[in-house]
């Protein structure tokens, strides 16, 4: 009879390799470390298959086979625990846990106003909330540690299905007095010779702003900021000037920093906010429902 793993023994294998220390994965499995380290044995003597390179002195080393076999286990938990939701999304609608991940050029704005609106409209549902990059959300939404999440397209979504939202156009940022705050719109092309201030690598907005200005980008400045509000504070000391997005700007985000906005002159200036779920999701017409409530919270 072919050995089945169980669950649990899936858990520790992954966790191990999210963590690559056994300590830390059995902390994060709620068991001791000897339960951990006897699951794992357990396991590569039911498949009788060399999970782990023993040799490695402190870390866990997984062997080619391993990693082939984190990699199913990790897809095998996601379809256990679709069982579970289709079940409960027969059963209750919008009720129960909701794992959110959301970009950090939108959390900070959108979510004072989303919050009060899901309580309201869903109260049965229990949110729990991660902020990261793009590509790191991605890839937690595809090991199912994320249910839903909200991003800013375009953007490489892998196999995700993604759903608009609202439009969120770019407004230029410009230093207190600088000459061109005297029209009321902008050429990007009229934007070529400043010192242009972005986001570090690994923001979607870093690039979604590339992609705008490549035709008129002049001088890139070689101090890149970690978050919007930096990026704002950098423009207000005359560091450069910067494309922001209107979201932002809606709730405060240049307020009492003396930063001139004008709107964007030409076709492209903008990103679109999006829902991201796994295919096939059970809770894909929920996720919709939702989809009205996150509009009118981000001024749509």
């Amino acid at each position: 009879m072919t050995y089945l793993p169980t669950p649990q023994q899936l858990r520790y294998l992954v966790m191990l390799a999210e963590t690559g220390h056994f300590g830390r994965a059995a902390s994060a499995c709620a068991v001791s470390q000897s339960t951990l380290s006897a699951g794992i044995l357990a396991l590569e003597r039911g498949l009788d298959a060399q999970i782990l390179d023993r040799a490695a002195p402190k870390h866990a080393v997984f062997t080619p086979l391993g990693l082939e076999l984190v990699a199913k286990a990790r897809a095998a938990l996601t379809a256990i625990a679709a069982v579970a939701e289709t079940a409960d999304a027969a059963r209750a609608p919008m009720s129960g846990p909701l794992r959110l991940g959301i970009i950090p050029t939108v959390g900070p704005f959108l979510l004072p106003k989303l919050m009060p609106a899901l309580r309201h409209g869903f109260p049965a549902l229990k949110l729990f909330l991660r902020e990261d990059q793009t590509e790191r959300l991605l890839e937690q939404l595809d090991d199912g540690l994320l249910d839903l999440l909200i991003l800013a397209e375009p953007c490489t979504c892998g196999g995700a299905e993604t759903f608009p939202l609202a439009r969120d156009d770019f407004l230029a940022a410009l230093p207190p007095g600088h000459p061109l705050a005297a029209r009321e719109s902008i050429p990007v092309a009229a934007l070529s010779a400043e010192n242009f201030l972005l986001l570090e690598d690994g923001h979607c907005l870093r690039d979604q702003v590339l992609a705008v200005c490549s035709a008129g980008m002049g001088r890139e400045q070689k101090f890149a900021a970690t978050s919007l509000h930096t990026l704002i504070q950098m423009v207000a000391g005359g560091l450069g000037v910067t494309l922001v997005p209107r979201l932002a700007i809606s709730v405060g985000l240049a307020e009492g920093t003396g930063v001139e906005l004008r709107r964007l002159e030409g076709a492209g200036g903008w990103r679109t906010l999006s829902m991201a779920w796994r295919p096939g999701s059970p809770r894909g017409a929920e996720y919709r429902a939702m989809a009205p409530l996150v509009v009118q919270a981000c001024g749509g």
